[in-house]
């Protein structure tokens, strides 16, 4: 099936560059993660001592139903740029609040295709694997935010909680590193929700 958008080709330069801004991650499920001063990528398993590092699926309900299936989700980004503006909105939001595990500034996550390859610092790099779908847990987080994540803007997504992705390289990730960018070959597709 072919999920082409042309919107994706706007608003995306030539290997854009952006930075991390923020890293969290905590080896309990919960919602918020612990911010961090650097973290170590492990090539297709995730963030060291993450709870959703492994090779399968580690989100609590789809472990619980689907328990083979691959782990698309081994890394949650958003842009810092998403959390300026709930903070805007009265919501209070830091680096972690929303369980990312790597907060990106200078990128636009959302409209990069399926594929697209982000490497941060010198070594590491990820694949982005889809959209993070908002659940009930942001709302038990913070009241009514789950509606200000699910918003009709097109061409863009509705969904604006991030991205995921799986790693593709292992290396030490650190704040304030680099982050390139690399499309893949097109026509590219949409990322699907997660």
């Amino acid at each position: 099936m072919d999920r082409t958008h042309p919107h994706l080709t706007r608003g995306i330069e030539d290997s854009p560059a952006g930075r991390i801004a923020g890293l969290a991650s905590d080896s309990k499920h919960g919602f918020s993660k612990k911010t961090k001063e650097s973290l170590n990528f492990l090539e297709n398993v995730g963030i060291e001592g993450d709870a959703h590092a492994g090779r399968l699926v580690q989100h609590r309900y789809l472990a619980r139903y689907r328990p083979t299936l691959v782990n698309k989700r081994q890394v949650h980004l958003i842009p810092a740029e998403l959390l300026d503006e709930l903070n805007r909105e009265n919501h209070e939001l830091g680096p972690g609040a929303l369980g990312e595990n790597v907060l990106t500034a200078g990128l636009d996550l959302e409209i990069m295709p399926l594929g697209t390859v982000l490497k941060l610092g010198p070594d590491a790099a990820i694949e982005l694997t889809g959209l993070r779908t908002p659940c009930v847990l942001i709302d038990r987080f913070r009241m009514r935010l789950k509606q200000q994540m699910i918003v009709e803007r097109p061409p863009r997504p509705k969904f604006r909680c991030g991205v995921m992705a799986i790693v593709r390289a292992s290396g030490k990730v650190a704040l304030g590193d680099a982050i390139i960018v690399e499309f893949p070959t097109q026509p590219w597709q949409a990322l699907p929700a997660l």
